[in-house]
């Protein structure tokens, strides 16, 4: 077995019902005229669209969800549970984006309640980890990126934690125009699997994929892409152009 390679599309709070129909159905004729390997492609919507998406293409374009409830149903207006997520068609939702963490105050704990939830449902979490450009310069990242695994995600079974995805977002390179550079971005990357490895095994390190999610663009994706422990992107403001998206998608293109 191999890691899988992932392209994951974060439209974030963008694109009203109609234009998210228009885009979406771009990227998939794109990426049934233009993918040639075996990555998989992920656009994950606002809720308005994510039924509609998957009905349009999810046999060539996964689509996901951006947040999901930790609870099943209950008295929580406005939330939106795994279950109902699931409902529509979707298969990945993102948990613990670093604008969830810092606007909305989601905890470790939180996160690690909204992991199993999605587990539950046969969701594939992308769950996010990253640090602050304070925890960079004063050299905690690696702490930091060591607490939001072991809060997070560690305490899964080695099966349940098999179907992770991990996203590893340095947050002083989001919408900033900043990006890490590959050798930043290679050894945080490392990093991870040597702490997957260190918590259940080599074999499960291997397995794992992490995609990088720092303001990667056409620009910058192969160079990213072709580090050892890079296994691909989640992608921000370039998923929101359909030729941007597809050609981030085609760096895999065997």
């Amino acid at each position: 077995m191999t890691r899988k390679k992932i392209v994951a599309g974060n439209w974030k709070m963008n694109l009203d019902y109609a234009a998210g129909i228009s885009l979406f159905s771009e990227i998939v004729n794109m990426v049934r005229d233009e993918k040639k390997g075996d990555q998989i492609a992920i656009i994950c919507a606002p809720y308005i669209h994510l039924n509609s998406l998957a009905k349009l293409g999810a046999d060539v374009v996964k689509v996901g969800a951006q947040n999901c409830h930790q609870n099943d149903s209950g008295a929580y207006t406005g939330e939106i549970s795994a279950g109902m997520v699931k409902s529509v068609g979707c298969d990945y939702v993102i948990i613990g984006h670093s604008e969830r963490r810092e606007y909305f105050g989601e905890s470790d704990e939180l996160l690690a309640q909204k992991t199993v939830k999605a587990l539950e449902h046969g969701l594939t979490p992308i769950f996010c980890i990253g640090e602050t450009l304070e925890q960079r310069n004063n050299d905690s990242y690696f702490e930091v990126l060591k607490a939001q695994l072991e809060k997070g995600i560690f305490e899964l079974s080695s099966a349940d934690f098999s179907k992770i995805v991990i996203a590893y977002e340095p947050v002083w390179a989001i919408g900033t125009g900043l990006t890490a550079s590959s050798d930043q971005a290679q050894e945080v990357h490392a990093f991870i699997r040597n702490e997957i490895a260190a918590s259940y095994n080599a074999e499960v390190a291997e397995l794992t994929t992490i995609l990088y999610g720092g303001s990667c663009n056409p620009k910058n994706a192969a160079e990213l892409f072709a580090q050892k422990d890079i296994d691909g992107g989640l992608i921000g403001g370039a998923s929101l152009k359909s030729r941007d998206f597809v050609d981030i998608v085609k760096v895999f293109n065997s």
